[in-house]
């Protein structure tokens, strides 16, 4: 007698939905002159612990699924990148993360999937000639392309 097959064996893994207005499939910033977008791309002495989803200036970001939204959060300590020195905490799907350079409309409550987060901030003017995008980090700093 056969053994009836596990749920888990069907259940999907968890995927980012869309997360930009303009970019449907989580295109990644790739290479450009300031750097590489991927997780652990070299920056200066340090590693990159997040992964760079591309996202024109002023774009809408959305929900990528049900979240609740955990706070407001600061990039930077450097007043040069005031202008995008903005983010939200999140968590959802069992997953805690950040985006940064994100201005949202509100920092808590709930908000569902494919629904208006906040705006694109206005990354050209701090960095001109960068491939605009929204940092996606994992709240404990490990690896999130597995969820793209």
């Amino acid at each position: 007698e056969k053994a009836a097959p596990s749920l888990l064996s069907v259940c999907q893994a968890v995927r980012f939905g869309q997360l930009c207005a303009g970019n449907a499939n989580n295109d990644r910033r790739m290479s450009d002159t300031w750097g590489q977008g991927h997780y652990g791309a070299r920056r200066g002495g340090r590693d990159h612990k997040g992964l760079d989803i591309r996202c024109s200036d002023g774009s809408v970001v959305y929900a990528p699924f049900d979240v609740t939204l955990n706070g407001a959060l600061t990039v930077y300590t450097d007043p040069k990148k005031a202008a995008i020195n903005s983010g939200i905490n999140l968590a959802g799907e069992g997953l805690c993360f950040k985006l940064f350079y994100v201005r949202p409309d509100r920092t808590s409550g709930t908000v569902t999937k494919g629904n208006r987060i906040g705006v694109m901030l206005p990354m050209q003017s701090v960095y001109p000639g960068i491939t605009s995008h929204v940092h996606v980090q994992m709240c404990d700093k490990s690896n999130p392309t597995e969820y793209f």
